[in-house]
């Protein structure tokens, strides 16, 4: 059932640490001054979030906690030590970012694991096919988009984001060299938006939209269970590609034994739904993600970056620290 749902916090109310401004300059270090030099300065930064931040600490034991018991690992269970090592684990996906947008990343470097085949189907669409969909997690490094433009054999990748300093990410992107993927903010799905969306499909590029974070000004939500208790998960990736009818694929990107994978899916088929049964046939189709999600957060546990309260009854388990 789709249904507003109120959480502690909403993410979008944590302040971005940062701008356009800012990020030019943190690519600009990088570039001059290195890696090596710059990490020790970004794991302060990340201790000093650690120390501080007494909510996000709340939180990433409770996705520990679920993750768990969900699971029934219990070598999963949130400690002190376990909490710490996520947090360092973001100052490692924040650096490999940077390298990502400096084309450090190549294909050689990136392991793909694609059992249904959806790699094929870039390249057909490079040659004439229709574009299909591809939802994208904020599990593991979410920048692997440019990483997937360069896999896809250079065919448009149009990543659907709710910011509004799009055109700054857009020049950003372009100064870094990265003709083959574009940003578009999407505050709703209205009919402008929508027939622009459909001719990217029709002309064989592909949109990527992240299925695991509810906008602050969309009220269509779906609640599902995820690591045993209900959570709020959008509809719009789902509506949009009901309308869209095209095929939808899931795509995460995870860091295991030191090296990037990147996990490819096939989803659905066609997206479509029978008449009278749109809101349950996407619940449907959101459980499922939450499902798969689910499952990929057993293979990089300390690779869930979402900091904020994302489960409603979050209140209700304050630890003391």
């Amino acid at each position: 059932m789709s249904e507003p749902l109120v959480q502690e916090r909403h993410w979008s109310a944590h302040k971005e640490r940062g701008s356009f401004v800012l990020m030019w300059l943190t690519a600009f270090s990088v570039r001059v001054f290195g890696r090596r030099l710059l990490a020790p300065v970004l794991y302060l930064i990340v201790l000093y979030f650690f120390a501080s931040a007494r909510s996000a600490r709340r939180n990433i034991r409770q996705y520990q906690t679920y993750l768990a018991e969900w699971s029934n690992k219990p070598q999963l269970k949130p400690t002190l030590g376990s909490v710490f090592k996520q947090f360092i684990a973001f100052a490692d996906n924040l650096l490999d970012r940077l390298d990502v947008w400096r084309g450090r990343l190549r294909f050689e470097q990136v392991q793909l694991v694609d059992p249904s085949g959806v790699r094929p189907r870039l390249l057909h669409s490079r040659q004439g096919g229709r574009g299909e969909m591809l939802v994208v997690t904020h599990l593991g490094n979410p920048d692997v988009c440019r990483a997937m433009a360069e896999l896809s054999e250079q065919v448009p990748l149009n990543v659907l984001v709710h910011n509004r300093h799009v055109a700054q990410f857009n020049r950003l992107l372009g100064e870094a060299g990265d003709r083959s993927m574009r940003l578009i903010q999407v505050s709703e799905l209205d009919t402008a938006m929508m027939m622009d969306l459909s001719q990217r499909i029709e002309r064989g590029e592909w949109l990527a939209i992240a299925g695991d974070r509810v906008p602050l000004h969309d009220r269509r939500r779906v609640t599902v269970d995820f690591l045993g208790h209900a959570a709020a998960f959008p509809q719009g990736p789902w509506l949009m590609a009901g309308l869209l009818r095209c095929p939808v694929n899931l795509l995460c990107c995870l860091k295991v034994e030191g090296r990037y994978r990147i996990y490819l899916d096939a989803f659905l088929d066609k997206a479509q739904w029978e008449r009278g049964r749109r809101d349950a046939t996407i619940h449907e189709w959101v459980q499922r993600y939450a499902d798969h999600l689910a499952s990929q957060c057993l293979i990089a546990p300390q690779q869930w970056f979402n900091f904020y309260a994302y489960w409603p009854s979050q209140k209700e388990t304050a630890d003391a620290h």
